[in-house]
């Protein structure tokens, strides 16, 4: 009952997400209908055969009657050709459709779906189960309704010419039918296996060949050739279970056939020589056997072609059915010039294990907020949570009077401008990287504006193609240094009013290092400030500093303040900046 229970889930599941794509009705009654006209001219010739036999001789075959023949072959051709175009047309809109319902999911699902699926995995979602969907409709769908209908016909016909032949011919069926639905099911579990096999290798891919210079740095070739091959070699099993049931039907079809011409020669030929029916007649059931075994064949394939889809939609259908973000719900954020306070917050990536544990403080308007301590301590976390990546399991944090959650968040990213120790980049040009997430056009002008203030007009003018050079995949054609002020750049241009720099500085050299440092306080004036240090040397001047540790905050004030009376903020300035471990020591 379960599986029946899943069974029509699929089935239900598969139609409405085809319908949602809206298909071109026309189109489809187009080509069912010539499939149609096809599948009835291809009923007509048996009987034409039947008829050619019976009374056969040279001149009972006008030219009228061959050229009949010879223009119901071509308006068959010509519709059967037609139909498959036009299937093929609707089978690509609908995947066009889906992977656009797709990939508008995809940009707004949370960060937190992310963290539980793999990459690979969601790109295998919108390739390899679309794709498989695709197939069902334009390779296999025509064969399943031209077949229904042949099949139907072709047994109306024989029921007319002769109901008991028929009869005894068909008792096979029952047998053949008992043998075949379980191998149906069984591929339904191979193909639902092999499309999760397939997103894990796809997982592989994508991790291996995004950070091939990791894997030849570290020596680590070796590795990943193994688990590369052992994804393949699982695989390659899932596609041998696969292709035994297939070797299994595919007998068994045959089989069936081998009977029913049995059967059909030996009771037909009792029949013809007693005179019940003529030798026409028997030739006319041979070819009408035919029109019904063959789609019984593409019938078959189709149910296995069926199963997988399901098995695809499944996988589709949880991605869209997946909680997601709503960028334009909520207020608009019309006042970003207020401190922001971050009251009581709590918040772990599992509720049971709290990273940051009632943590609060206050940054001010225009002014900058350091946040220091151990790696581990959830810096990093704060961050997302600034940025709304995440929801706090208790405690609030707000600009102003006003809980940021209240704001929609793409009101409220566009307050922030981020630049973190990697700065990513896209593929693509100078220009695309300084002008992303950019929402209206930016004049030649403000781009150069950009780059002045950031420091990145000195190396992108020496450069052949200038703002259109191709920076590479995840900029690297670029030195760190450039890239931190590309990224810069992009900062200055969305012109926020707060700002978060996550240690922008510290993997680059002294020289990148200066320049950068210098793009970044042009980048500060004027905005609320939050940077996380490593280096403590960074954030001696903020006008706060708060000390994070294990989660809690155990110490705020200036840089001064904090070397008086907290005892690790003092280990740390002694280690980083060659201080005495007095407390009175200064710099």
């Amino acid at each position: 009952m379960k599986n029946s229970a899943a069974s029509n889930g699929n089935w239900r599941s598969l139609i409405q997400l085809v319908r949602q794509t809206r298909p071109p009705k026309a189109a489809l009654s187009i080509a069912l209908g010539l499939s149609l006209i096809s599948t009835l001219v291809g009923l007509l010739i048996p009987l034409f055969t039947k008829n050619a036999v019976d009374s056969f001789s040279v001149s009972s075959l006008s030219p009228g009657q061959i050229a009949a023949m010879a223009g119901a072959f071509l308006a068959q051709a010509a519709a059967g050709g037609v139909s498959v175009y036009l299937l093929n047309y609707i089978g690509h809109h609908v995947v066009a459709g889906i992977r656009e319902r797709l990939w508008h999911k995809l940009l707004v699902l949370p960060v937190p779906y992310y963290d539980r699926h793999r990459t690979g995995d969601t790109i295998s979602r919108m390739t390899n189960d679309t794709s498989v969907i695709k197939g069902l409709i334009t390779e296999h769908t025509t064969g399943f309704i031209t077949g229904i209908i042949s099949i139907v016909g072709s047994i109306a016909v024989l029921l007319y010419m002769d109901w008991r032949m028929t009869l005894i011919m068909f008792s096979v069926f029952p047998l053949a039918f008992l043998i075949l639905f379980p191998l149906a099911r069984r591929m339904y579990t191979f193909s639902k296996d092999t499309q999760q096999e397939t997103a894990k290798f796809t997982s592989v891919l994508n991790r291996v060949l995004s950070e091939i210079r990791l894997v030849k740095a570290a020596g680590a070739e070796s590795v990943e050739l193994e688990r590369g091959d052992t994804a393949i070699r699982s695989l390659f099993r899932f596609g041998l279970r696969e292709g035994t049931v297939q070797a299994m039907m595919a007998p068994l079809i045959s089989f069936v056939l081998l009977m029913l011409l049995v059967v059909l020669f030996g009771y037909g030929g009792m029949r013809v020589a007693s005179g019940a029916i003529s030798a026409g007649q028997l030739v006319a059931f041979m070819l009408y056997l035919f029109q019904i075994v063959l789609p019984l064949t593409q019938i078959s394939t189709f149910f296995t072609q069926l199963q997988k889809t399901m098995g695809a939609t499944d996988m589709i259908v949880k991605v869209l059915e997946d909680e997601e973000e709503n960028p334009e719900a909520g207020d608009r954020v019309t006042d970003a010039g207020q401190s922001l306070r971050v009251e009581r917050v709590t918040f772990g990536y599992k509720p049971d294990e709290p990273i940051l544990k009632d943590v609060s403080f206050t940054m001010e308007t225009g002014k900058v907020t350091a946040i220091v301590g151990p790696s581990g301590s959830g810096k990093t976390t704060l961050f997302s949570l600034l940025e709304r990546f995440y929801t706090p399991l208790a405690g609030e944090i707000r600009l102003g009077d006003t809980s940021i959650g209240r704001y929609s968040l793409a009101s409220w990213r566009n307050q922030i401008g981020y630049v973190s120790q990697e700065s990513p980049l896209i593929a693509g040009t100078i220009r695309d990287n300084i002008c992303y997430g950019m929402q209206r056009e930016v004049s030649a002008e403000e781009l150069a504006q950009a780059a002045r203030m950031a420091y990145a007009d000195t190396f992108i003018e020496e450069l052949p193609e200038k703002y259109e050079t191709e920076v590479g995949e995840r900029g690297i054609k670029l030195s760190g240094g450039q890239r931190q002020r590309i990224a810069i750049a992009r900062a200055l241009l969305r012109n926020p009013k707060i700002l978060m720099l996550d240690e922008a500085t510290s993997s680059l050299d002294s020289r990148s290092e200066a320049v950068v440092q210098q793009a970044l306080g042009n980048l500060m004036q004027g905005r609320t400030t939050l940077v996380i240090a490593h280096r403590l040397s960074t954030v001696v001047d903020a006008d706060r500093i708060v000390f994070l540790e294990k989660g809690v905050v155990t110490g705020t004030g200036t840089h001064e303040q904090l070397l008086a009376m907290h005892e690790m903020y003092r280990q740390f300035a002694a280690q980083q900046l060659k201080l005495a471990a007095e407390p009175q020591g200064a710099l």
